[in-house]
Protein backbone atom coordinates (compact mmCIF):
# COMPACT_ATOMS: atom_id res chain seq x y z
CA UNK A 1 0.00 0.00 0.00
CA UNK A 2 1.25 3.51 -0.73
CA UNK A 3 0.91 6.69 1.28
CA UNK A 4 -1.36 8.08 -1.45
CA UNK A 5 -3.97 5.38 -0.69
CA UNK A 6 -4.43 6.28 3.01
CA UNK A 7 -7.68 7.97 4.00
CA UNK A 8 -7.92 11.14 6.08
CA UNK A 9 -7.40 10.31 9.75
CA UNK A 10 -5.55 7.06 9.00
CA UNK A 11 -2.11 6.29 10.36
CA UNK A 12 0.61 4.02 8.99
CA UNK A 13 4.27 3.11 9.35
CA UNK A 14 6.62 3.84 6.45
CA UNK A 15 8.21 0.63 5.14
CA UNK A 16 10.17 1.83 2.10
CA UNK A 17 10.87 5.13 0.37
CA UNK A 18 11.09 4.85 -3.41
CA UNK A 19 12.14 7.34 -6.03
CA UNK A 20 15.57 8.10 -7.33
CA UNK A 21 18.30 10.63 -6.80
CA UNK A 22 17.30 14.06 -5.55
CA UNK A 23 13.63 13.16 -5.02
CA UNK A 24 14.43 10.23 -2.73
CA UNK A 25 17.00 12.26 -0.82
CA UNK A 26 14.50 15.10 -0.34
CA UNK A 27 11.82 12.72 0.99
CA UNK A 28 14.31 11.20 3.44
CA UNK A 29 15.54 14.66 4.52
CA UNK A 30 11.94 15.69 5.27
CA UNK A 31 11.71 12.83 7.78
CA UNK A 32 9.93 10.22 5.69
CA UNK A 33 12.24 7.40 6.69
CA UNK A 34 11.44 3.72 7.25
CA UNK A 35 9.78 2.89 10.59
CA UNK A 36 8.38 6.40 11.13
CA UNK A 37 4.64 6.72 11.87
CA UNK A 38 2.67 9.11 9.66
CA UNK A 39 -0.97 10.13 9.68
CA UNK A 40 -3.00 11.82 6.97
CA UNK A 41 -4.35 15.08 8.33
CA UNK A 42 -6.02 16.60 5.25
CA UNK A 43 -6.34 16.18 1.52
CA UNK A 44 -6.88 19.26 -0.65
CA UNK A 45 -10.29 19.57 -2.36
CA UNK A 46 -8.87 18.67 -5.77
CA UNK A 47 -6.94 15.75 -4.21
CA UNK A 48 -3.48 17.31 -4.34
CA UNK A 49 -1.50 17.98 -2.08
CA UNK A 50 -1.76 15.75 1.00
CA UNK A 51 -1.07 17.10 4.49
CA UNK A 52 0.68 14.65 6.83
CA UNK A 53 1.66 14.68 10.48
CA UNK A 54 4.92 12.98 11.46
CA UNK A 55 7.69 13.46 14.04
CA UNK A 56 5.72 16.27 15.72
CA UNK A 57 5.30 18.49 12.66
CA UNK A 58 3.06 18.89 9.61
CA UNK A 59 4.32 18.12 6.12
CA UNK A 60 2.59 18.68 2.79
CA UNK A 61 3.56 16.55 -0.21
CA UNK A 62 2.18 15.96 -3.70
CA UNK A 63 0.27 12.80 -4.59
CA UNK A 64 3.00 11.95 -7.09
CA UNK A 65 5.53 11.87 -4.23
CA UNK A 66 3.15 9.95 -1.94
CA UNK A 67 2.92 7.18 -4.57
CA UNK A 68 6.61 6.44 -4.05
CA UNK A 69 6.27 5.78 -0.30
CA UNK A 70 5.24 2.28 0.78
CA UNK A 71 3.40 2.05 4.13
CA UNK A 72 1.86 -0.53 6.46
CA UNK A 73 -1.43 0.61 8.04
CA UNK A 74 -1.70 0.61 11.84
Amino acid sequence: MTLEELAVGSAAVVTTVGGQGALRKRLLDMGLTPKVTVSVRKIAPMGDPIELTLRGYTLTIRREEARKIEVRPL
